[in-house]
């Protein structure tokens, strides 16, 4: 590597975003044809430099906006012509630059706050560059930490994982076979049901999050993987207690059953809830958004970029790889997890939703149109799956703004702006009643067993307001059906909530981070979810997507 420093900025260059350019990149968005992902990336721009050797350099922002993700062509003409990819992220997106220097020696220059470097990570036998790129690291630091370069690895999977995944993609109708494994063994496997206490003390209650409406408030034992402040002798029913040593966080719990009769009884909008999921324990955690900054990362495999299995006839275009016109993401790698530059500041993640394979309509108006509405998500501005109209999408905008809301046409006005998305189906609660297809199974595309029961261990989520303050609230179903998700939702004041991810503890997983003695400390909404991470060789718990890569991809939150 060669590093240098500059006085003053130097003659660099990534193509301005004219007009023609942005109109010609939009129609490559849009076109109906095989394509890769850079193809679908609309804003990109791109700097272009020769060496005397021949050697050609391309630094492509992938969205400018962002100053986080770049793809950085390294094309060799010696023997025999090669252009190998590097995909760079930044490390401090916020305040420094990087672009691509043009004139006499190419370069790397960053820029923070006036000052310039340079940085040639290309440069010598054993270079930098490659060293990063055979480190083995998800994220191999270069040019002075200032940049990383994103690497290939393979996710973890708990043997259950393993096994349904290799069953899909070794064995036709392999979709129907992991679908019989749910039916015989996930239905009600995780099921809670606490005690009720008689005469417990109700511990302090969150006032700014008030109450569900219960009909009930008794105090239970709810078996949350952290402690609550002032629920030593049991929870209220209800209503919300801070997490210790977690300012801005929020835990309740509550059985559906215990719903009050005006939200139960209101008729047509749900199923009725049977006696098994009325008495099943849920357990939701709030986090006060102004306290808090939003982000999604995508797995190392999931969700995929091909085809679901269940769109077919006139949902699906069999002469494109994918609904998007791929089938990969490269040059674009999935670390499946956080950037290391966010560590000290992650407070929690939760699993992002459902694989591509359970992504998108079997039947139903959606399965026939816009390919089977395969669930759109975007991380860092970059478009992995393009965002349908309809469907249920939790979003950050350019100002860090957080929103959950059903995607409609006029968002896409908001495209330049969406910095994360991830989609799940269609809504379990919009403006504050059941979304219109709760009621039904392959309207709503909630999946379930194989005999299309539909009550099993849920994940879910939603956004409420109190007096102008937005709290997103992760619940953890231990069985249910979208009936009583959309009943509890309904009853904590949410305005709007999605489905996430179903049938295993490992796909609902949820964690509070603790910094303790420099080690990042998981703290689990159950304590099953702890057989998901990682331990190291000293027996300290490595925290899924913080201390190692995994295959599924997941949302986080920053404390600011």
């Amino acid at each position: 590597m060669s590093l240098g420093s500059a006085p003053h900025a130097e003659a660099t260059d990534l193509e301005s975003a004219d007009g023609a350019l942005l109109e010609a990149q939009w129609r490559e968005y849009e076109a109906d044809r095989p394509k890769s992902i850079r193809e679908i990336q609309p804003f990109r721009r791109s700097a272009h430099t020769q060496d005397e050797d021949g050697t050609e350099y391309t630094l492509t922002s992938l969205n400018p906006a962002f100053n986080t993700w770049f793809l950085l062509d390294i094309k060799t003409v010696a023997r025999h012509t090669k252009t190998v990819t590097y995909h760079l992220e930044m490390t401090d997106p916020e305040e420094t630059t990087v672009s691509l220097r043009t004139t006499d020696t190419p370069a790397l220059v960053f820029e923070n706050n006036g000052v310039v470097e340079r940085c040639t990570p290309w440069s010598g036998r054993n270079s930098e560059l490659d060293k990063a790129a055979n480190s083995g690291l998800p994220y191999a630091p270069i040019c002075g930490d200032r940049v990383f370069v994103r690497n290939e690895v393979r996710g973890s999977r708990s043997n259950r994982e393993a096994v349904a995944e290799f069953l899909r993609d070794n064995v036709i109708f392999g979709e129907s076979i992991v679908g019989i494994i749910k039916g015989s063994f996930y239905e009600d496997a995780y099921m809670v049901s606490g005690d009720v206490i008689a005469g417990g003390d109700s511990g302090e209650v969150a006032a700014s999050l008030g109450k569900a409406n219960l009909s009930q408030y008794p105090v239970f034992r709810a078996y949350f993987g952290f402690e609550l402040d002032g629920a030593e002798g049991g929870m209220q029913a209800g209503s919300w207690y801070a997490v210790k040593d977690a300012a801005g966080i929020y835990a309740s719990a509550m059985q559906p059953g215990m719903i009050h009769p005006d939200i139960l009884n209101r008729k047509g909008e749900t199923h009725w809830l049977d006696g098994i999921e009325s008495r099943a324990d849920v357990y939701l955690v709030a986090f006060d958004l102004s306290q808090f900054e939003l982000g999604y990362e995508v797995g190392t495999d999931h969700p995929r970029l091909n085809w679901s299995p269940r769109p077919s006839g006139s949902g699906k275009n069999w002469q494109l790889p994918g609904p998007d016109g791929f089938n990969t993401s490269a040059p674009v790698v999935r670390t499946g997890m956080l950037s290391p530059s966010l560590t000290d500041r992650v407070a929690a993640t939760f699993a992002g939703g459902f694989k591509r394979d359970h992504g998108a309509w079997r039947a139903g108006d959606k399965a026939f149109t816009n390919y089977g509405h395969h669930y759109g998500f975007l991380a860092n501005g970059v478009i992995f799956s393009k965002l349908h109209p309809g469907l249920s999408t939790l979003f950050v905008l350019d100002d860090g703004s957080i929103h959950m809301r059903t995607w409609t046409e006029a968002d896409r006005e908001l495209l330049p702006r969406v910095r994360f998305a991830r989609q799940n189906g269609v809504p379990l609660i919009e403006n504050g009643v059941p979304g219109d297809q709760v009621t039904s199974w392959l309207g709503g595309n909630w999946s379930g067993s194989a005999e299309a029961d539909l009550r099993t261990l849920r994940g879910g989520a939603c956004m409420k307001e109190v007096n102008g303050r937005k709290f997103l609230i992760y619940a953890y179903f231990s069985t249910a059906t979208p009936s009583a998700q959309a009943r509890t939702f309904q009853a904590y004041g949410c305005e709007h909530a999605m489905l996430l991810d179903m049938n295993s503890q490992e796909h609902t997983y949820m964690a509070l981070y603790t910094n303790e003695e420099g080690r990042v400390v998981p703290h689990h909404l159950v304590n099953g979810m702890s057989a998901v991470d990682a331990r190291g060789s000293d027996g300290h718990p490595i925290a899924r997507f913080v201390g190692f890569s995994d295959n599924r991809d997941f949302v986080y939150l920053l404390r600011k």
